[in-house]
């Protein structure tokens, strides 16, 4: 399974301010109905204002540690999380020790077809500089299984990236990016475990996270219903300056659900 990301230039702040997900021109995720009482009996209980942006989603959990230092809540130290394929670790990318076979992975033709990158290492380079020279945003990661690099990911704030101008982003909506480094590894469920480890990662480790969002290509049947099978839904269909995207969200409140 790959995907793409969109690599125009991040959200400046006054951009990232700009965006509302009250907006008309912008897709309403409606909540559950139990969820919409749970939160009405909340702000009854506290004196919340009920109409305040999505203010009992976005508050961390009772006893939730305060958010970490960078923008992502440090991914290095997250830790080795448990699989029915193994143990899986996300490794946050050395240029010396990664970019060769990072950018092996970029130049098989099943992923250039999507995330265009192939070509030198130099391509690849530029594009994993980018994020590590950047604010800490977007995080590129290798996917360890057992001890075995197999997979590259990118974890990033999605509402601080482009992707928020197409869909309603709620603050702290955190992005996830996979490709499959090997043949051997796609087509047999092995990216739906995966994305779904690292989903509960993101929700696990990011507090004030109440969604994981992705947008693959929307020719690539295979990535969509691999964030199908790992309890993503499938929310619109984005318009995106390089791709036409699959908006898929993946709900803190439903994630034992779906």
């Amino acid at each position: 399974m790959t995907d793409t990301r969109d690599r125009r230039q991040p959200l400046s702040r006054e951009e990232h301010d700009a965006v509302s997900p009250d907006s008309e021109d912008t897709l309403e995720l409606r909540l559950p109905d139990e969820l919409i009482a749970l939160l009405e009996k909340e702000s009854e209980r506290t004196g919340d204002n009920p109409d305040r942006d999505h203010a009992a989603e976005t508050a961390p959990p009772a006893g939730a540690p305060p958010a970490g230092d960078d923008l992502i809540d440090q991914v290095a130290d997250w830790g080795p999380t448990a699989t029915p394929a193994g143990v899986f670790h996300l490794v946050p990318v050395r240029i010396e020790r990664d970019l060769s076979l990072v950018s092996r992975w970029m130049n098989d033709p099943a992923v250039a077809e999507f995330w265009e990158l192939a070509g030198p290492q130099s391509v690849t380079e530029e594009h994993l500089l980018a994020q590590l020279a950047g604010d800490g945003r977007s995080v590129p990661c290798l996917g360890v299984l057992g001890d075995t690099p197999m997979s590259y990911w990118e974890i990033y704030r999605a509402d601080l990236d482009p992707l928020a101008r197409h869909y309603p982003a709620r603050p702290h909506d955190t992005g996830i990016h996979l490709l499959m480094g090997g043949a051997a590894d796609r087509g047999r469920g092995l990216g739906s475990t995966l994305l779904r480890a690292v989903a509960d990662l993101v929700l696990d480790k990011r507090f004030s996270c109440t969604r994981v969002v992705a947008e693959p290509d929307l020719r690539n049947i295979a990535s969509i219903a691999a964030f199908l099978s790992a309890g993503f839904g499938f929310a619109a269909e984005v318009d995106l300056p390089t791709k036409q995207a699959a908006l898929m969200i993946r709900d803190r409140h439903l994630r034992h659900v779906l």
